[in-house]
C-alpha cells in the first residue's frame, strides 16, 4: 500500500493532468520536435516538482526517492503524456546517481530538479537493450544509440556502454540525432550517432552492477506506466459501455460484456499489485527485485496488451478510428513491452 502523502502526490498530478487535458494535448504534441507539451511538463515541475522527486536533498531535489516517481510516471500512463519524466526524471537522473560522479551529480542535477535541464539516455543497440550500440576508446565514442527517449531535445546526454558511463554535449562534434517514426505516435524515439565524439567518463565505478540496476529501474518504471495507462482503458471502457445502446439497453447489461469487463478489471489489479511490488524492491534494493521485477514486467505488459485489445473490441467501430484515443493506448502497450527489453527468469530460490 502507499502513503498517505504518496496518495496526496497521485491526486496532485491526475489533477493538473485533468486541468490542462493532457490527453488531448497528446495529438497535439505528436508531431511537434519536441513530441510533448512543453507548458504541461514545466507546470509539473513547478507546482508538483515531479523532476526533483528522485534527485537527493544534496543536489537541489526533494530526495523523496524511486516509488514516488514511479506513482508518478503512472498517472503520465494515464493520459500517455510524452513529458520528459521516465527518460530523464527517473532514467537520466539515476543513471547518473549510479556514476558515483559527485561532480557531475551537483553540477547537473539540480538543473535536472527544476526542470531546466533534461537528460537522454543512450544505450540500446538495433538488436536491443542487451546489447550496447556505442563503444568507447579512452573517452572517445563510437557507434549509434537507438530508441532514445527524448533524444533529439535532450540538453545532455547520458552514454551507457560497456566499459562505462559517459556524459556528452549534443552539441559536441560527431553527434548526429534524428527522431525515428515508431509504431507509437505517442511517444517520441531518437537515433543518435556518435563519430570519435569526445564524452566525459562518470566516475570509475565497475558498470556491470549500475548497468543491472539501470535495466531494473527501467522495468519498473514502464511496469508503472503500463498499470497507469490499463486502469484507464478499464475505465473508459466501462463508461462507454453504460453509455452504448442496442437492442434498447445499455450494451453493459448483457452478461456476456460483465464477464469480459470482470476479466480486464482482474488484469488491471494483478498488474498494479505487481508493479508495486516490484517499484518497493527496486527501491529498496530487496534481495527478490529481480523476481520481482521480472514478474512485474511479464505480468504488465500482458495485462495492458489484452486490456487495451479488449478496449477496442468493447468499443465496437468508433475504436479504430483515428479520431479514438483507443488505437493510442493500444500502440502504446505494444511498445511498452518492447521498451527497454525484457528481462530473464531468475534462477528459482531454494
Amino acid at each position: 500500500m502507499i502513503s498517505e502523502e504518496q496518495q496526496e502526490l497521485v491526486a496532485a498530478v491526475r489533477g493538473l493532468l485533468a486541468k490542462r487535458d493532457a490527453r488531448a494535448g497528446v495529438r497535439k504534441a505528436m508531431d511537434t520536435d519536441l513530441g510533448y507539451d512543453p507548458q504541461l511538463w514545466a507546470q509539473l515541475c513547478e507546482q508538483v516538482g515531479v523532476a526533483a522527486l528522485a534527485v537527493p536533498e544534496e543536489f537541489g531535489g526533494f530526495g523523496a526517492g524511486l516509488v514516488e516517481s514511479l506513482l508518478v510516471i503512472g498517472e503520465l500512463g494515464r493520459t500517455l503524456a510524452d513529458v520528459p519524466m521516465l527518460g530523464s526524471a527517473v532514467l537520466g537522473v539515476h543513471a547518473v546517481l549510479l556514476s558515483g560522479d559527485e561532480e557531475a551529480c551537483a553540477r547537473l542535477l539540480p538543473e535536472v530538479a527544476e526542470g531546466r535541464r533534461t537528460l537522454a539516455v543512450c544505450w540500446a543497440s538495433g538488436r536491443g537493450w542487451d546489447d550496447f550500440g556505442v563503444q568507447a576508446e579512452g573517452e572517445t565514442l563510437d557507434g549509434t544509440a537507438h530508441y532514445v527517449l527524448d533524444g533529439t531535445v535532450a540538453d545532455t546526454l547520458i552514454v551507457v556502454t560497456g566499459t562505462g558511463l559517459f556524459e556528452v554535449d549534443p552539441t559536441a562534434d560527431g553527434v548526429e540525432r534524428h527522431r525515428v517514426a515508431a509504431m507509437d505516435p505517442s511517444r517520441a524515439l531518437s537515433e543518435i550517432s556518435f563519430t570519435a565524439t569526445p564524452a566525459h567518463r562518470l566516475g570509475d565505478a565497475d558498470p556491470a552492477p549500475i548497468i543491472e540496476r539501470l535495466h531494473r529501474v527501467a522495468w519498473a518504471a514502464v511496469a508503472a506506466e503500463q498499470v497507469g495507462a490499463a486502469e484507464y482503458c478499464l475505465e473508459a471502457t466501462v463508461e462507454y459501455t453504460k453509455s452504448r445502446v442496442q437492442f434498447g439497453r445499455a450494451i453493459g447489461s448483457f452478461q456476456a460484456l460483465k464477464h469480459r469487463m470482470a476479466d480486464m478489471y482482474v488484469l488491471a489489479e494483478s498488474a498494479k499489485s505487481a508493479a508495486l511490488a516490484a517499484a518497493f524492491a527496486v527501491a529498496e534494493d530487496a534481495p527478490s527485485a529481480a523476481e520481482d521485477v521480472w514478474v512485474a514486467r511479464r505480468q504488465c505488459s500482458e495485462s495492458f496488451s489484452t486490456i487495451a485489445a479488449e478496449t477496442i473490441q468493447l468499443h465496437g467501430g468508433i475504436a479504430i478510428t483515428w479520431e479514438h484515443d483507443a488505437h493510442l493506448y493500444f500502440k502504446r502497450a505494444h511498445g511498452d513491452a518492447e521498451l527497454f527489453g525484457t528481462p530473464r527468469r531468475p534462477a528459482v530460490r531454494n
